[in-house]
């Protein structure tokens, strides 16, 4: 018995391919920089600190040794697992229990509520971590948080909120999310050669893509039409929807975002010159210019 691949299937795993593909791009490149600025250190050692080591360790032992010989480090996979095998012999070492002078450990129900607001809260630093344990009548220093952070393996407030906010809001919205965006087509006519505009919305959770419409002249009132079929309530592809991630196009006008909004539909505008926020569409709009466009 024959097994024939469905359609979705088929573009599902077009799709699963060519975010490899891009994935093993963004890889590639961060090799060359990596190779790069050692090239430029030469044979000069790179003194790294407790805390550095320890980021590296943690993060190192997450993507596995396999994953590290495939990619250009400052030490070799073998140091950066030794690393986390000796934190692993810290945490292991049972020196609470010696007999020895100092303050005592921090108990562990505090560790795991620091890591818990620091991991859910991005944009929290030391000194709101601090308040937050101490509505739940745990009172330690910034200091002290600040420390077992760093032993974790976890940033400081500005570089986690720079590389976990946006990944935080997606998780809490997946559900609820859609991205739109425009991709364009030259088409020889016997007029000459014109400028087609076709617009894509994406259910990122279900990776569902609506063909919006075509164009020569996406002007406000086409866009406004747009907005109107897209949040019918009946059959409207953002039924269901609360946010639709869009870029700085001036083709996505403020009439078009007023029409959203009055309909429940909240639009987010991304940073320019950010197509990385908004991957997943971006990606099959790549796939449908190169093999169907």
């Amino acid at each position: 018995m024959n097994f024939i691949l469905q359609p979705w299937q088929i573009l599902f795993v077009t799709f699963c391919g060519f975010v490899n593909q891009r994935q093993t791009e963004i890889i590639d490149f961060q090799n060359a920089q990596i190779t790069a600025l050692l090239q430029k250190l030469g044979k000069k050692r790179i003194l790294l600190t407790d805390d550095q080591r320890r980021l590296l360790a943690v993060k190192g032992k997450s993507i596995g040794r396999k994953a590290l010989q495939e990619l250009t480090t400052m030490v070799t996979p073998d140091t950066i697992l030794r690393w986390h095998r000796e934190l692993v012999a810290q945490k292991w070492d049972h020196t609470e229990k010696r007999n020895s002078v100092g303050r005592p450990r921090i108990r562990q129900v505090i560790v795991d509520l620091i890591l818990r607001f620091a991991k859910e809260n991005p944009s929290w630093g030391y000194d709101r971590i601090q308040g937050g344990l101490a509505n739940v009548d745990y009172h330690i220093s910034d200091t002290t948080v600040g420390n077992i952070l760093k032993a974790h393996g976890i940033e400081p407030a500005p570089q986690r909120q720079q590389t976990g906010s946006w990944s935080t809001f997606l998780k809490a919205h997946w559900g609820l999310l859609s991205a739109i965006d425009f991709t364009t087509i030259e088409v020889w006519t016997r007029g000459g050669l014109v400028t087609f505009y076709l617009l894509f919305v994406m259910e990122l959770k279900t990776r569902r893509v609506y063909f919006a419409g075509c164009t020569t002249s996406p002007n406000e009132l086409w866009m406004k039409q747009i907005a109107r079929n897209l949040t019918d309530y009946k059959d409207g592809f953002l039924k269901g929807q609360r946010y639709l991630i869009m870029d700085r196009d001036r083709k996505f006008c403020a009439s078009f975002r007023a029409f959203l909004k009055n309909e429940d539909t909240q639009p987010l505008r991304l940073p320019s010159r950010s197509p990385n926020l908004n991957a997943y569409l971006e990606r099959f709009m790549k796939s449908i210019k190169s093999e169907c466009l």
